[in-house]
This record gives structure tokens, C-alpha cells and sequence, in this order.
């Protein structure tokens, strides 16, 4: 039996690109996706160390706010070379006064791990974690990732972060050479979009 009773799930997100992505992976099953601009929340602020710890901030905040469930992620790039760093710091390594700039945070993954001599292939994993909350405070969590090496120079302007650095294993482009819905098939997000919709709508 399906253990995801209810027919509409917020996407504790306001990015666009995102909530497109889980509509689709979530269209097969009848469950209609609304967003976190969509009731004019704001973005709680994110103070857990690790992936589980911020997106548990996120969905349970959305969830309490519009008494809907909601599903939220955390995401980020560990090298392995640089003791899991950037980690849950990805997006932070990206900051800039006007914004993030992502080839910029390449750029630094980069000298980092030349400073460090680190030997080739220089191996790292993007992880994801979901987490999908309901208003009484219960949540499930689902933990993907995606093994791969870091290239130099980087290759590719599709997708977006640190795409363009970043081959999984057993392919030879970058997640930045990839058309987008190949990447969704194969992603850190689409291991834990495997486990979830395992766990909440197999009618096994």
C-alpha cells in the first residue's frame, strides 16, 4: 500500500528549476506539487553542520507554516581530497556581494586542491538528502549520492553549481556536458527520489 495519503505535496524550494524537476518525477502517481513562493514563505535559515540537519529545517518549517507536507533537500559536493569540503558549505563557497558565482567556487575547489597537492584523479560525490515532513512533526528521510572524479579545466554549461567540474562514474561527460533530464535520471537526487518513491508510493 502507498504510505503517502494526501494528494498535494509542498516543495519546500523556490527555485523553479527544482520544483519542475519533482512535479515531473512526481506526476505518475497523481500528487499535485505546489511551491514554497506559493504561499509566500520565506527561506528559514539554515544553521545545521550536515545535509539532513538543513533540509529537516526546511520541510518542517514549511510544513507547520502551511499544514501541508512537505518535501525539501539539501545538497552539496564533498571532495574527498579536502576532507569532504565544500560540503554543506557548497553554496556558501559561491557567495559573492552580488550574488553566487559558481565558476568563481570552481575556481576555488580548484586551488584548493593544488594547494593541497592532491594527486589525480581527485575523487568526490554530490549528496542529497530529502526530507518530507507532515504538520504533527513526523518525517521520513532519504539519502542519495552520485560517485564521480573532479575535472580540470571544467566542461560543459548545462545544468548548474559545479556541474561543469564534476564526471560521474561510468560516464564520460560532466554533469555540466549532460542534457538535463539524462542527469535527472542518473543524479544524487534521483538516488534519493528512488528510495522515496520506494517507501511512499509502492503498492507492494
Amino acid at each position: 500500500m502507498s504510505r503517502f495519503k494526501d494528494k498535494t505535496l509542498l516543495v519546500a524550494s523556490h527555485n523553479k528549476g527544482k520544483i519542475e524537476e519533482i512535479a515531473h518525477l512526481l506526476e505518475p502517481y497523481g500528487v499535485r506539487v505546489t511551491s514554497a513562493a506559493a504561499h509566500g514563505l520565506s527561506e528559514p535559515e539554515e544553521t545545521e553542520t550536515t545535509f539532513v540537519g538543513n533540509a529537516r529545517i526546511k520541510a518542517h518549517y514549511a510544513a507547520k507554516e502551511t499544514g501541508l507536507p512537505a518535501l525539501a533537500d539539501d545538497s552539496g559536493l564533498e571532495v574527498l581530497a579536502l576532507d569532504g569540503a565544500p560540503g554543506v558549505y557548497t553554496a556558501d563557497w559561491a557567495e559573492t556581494p552580488t550574488g553566487r558565482d559558481f565558476e568563481m567556487a570552481m575556481v576555488k575547489v580548484h586551488d584548493a586542491l593544488i594547494a593541497k597537492g592532491a594527486e589525480r584523479p581527485w575523487r568526490a560525490r554530490f549528496c542529497c538528502t530529502l526530507v518530507l515532513a507532515w504538520p504533527d512533526g513526523t518525517d521520513m528521510v532519504f539519502p542519495g549520492t552520485m560517485k564521480g572524479q573532479l575535472v580540470w579545466p571544467m566542461r560543459g554549461s548545462q545544468g548548474h553549481g559545479y556541474d561543469p567540474m564534476f564526471q560521474p562514474d561510468g560516464y564520460a561527460q560532466t554533469f555540466g556536458e549532460m542534457d538535463r533530464w539524462e542527469k535527472n535520471k542518473v543524479s544524487h537526487r534521483a538516488d534519493a527520489f528512488r528510495k522515496l518513491t520506494v517507501a511512499c508510493f509502492s503498492e507492494d
